[in-house]
């Protein structure tokens, strides 16, 4: 076996500086939240939406059929409008 292949490797590792984050779809939301609800990150931890309380982002996959006031972290602009179509908002958390 070449020598190059038996030394150990060791450097620099991306992994340890990077941020989890978690993804949930507005339709996700609205099959769980009744009308009228603010949803928080700790609110998703509590209904089995997510894992644990890391940054979330907000995708716009399924239908909002009622109002809810949700804080992420970030939201795609889609999602964004298609809360605000149904008469909810989406406030970030900085």
């Amino acid at each position: 076996m070449p020598l190059i292949r038996r030394i150990p490797k060791r450097g620099f590792n991306h992994a340890r500086f990077q941020t989890a984050i978690s993804v949930i779809n507005v339709g996700a939301l609205a099959a769980v939240f009744p009308s009228g609800s603010d949803v928080t990150p700790v609110a998703m931890v509590s209904h089995g939406l997510i894992r644990a309380e890391r940054r979330v982002k907000l995708l716009a996959d399924g239908e909002v059929p009622h109002a809810l006031t949700i804080h992420v972290h970030a939201a795609s602009v889609s999602a964004r409008e298609k809360v605000e179509k149904a008469g909810g908002r989406v406030e970030l958390i900085a």
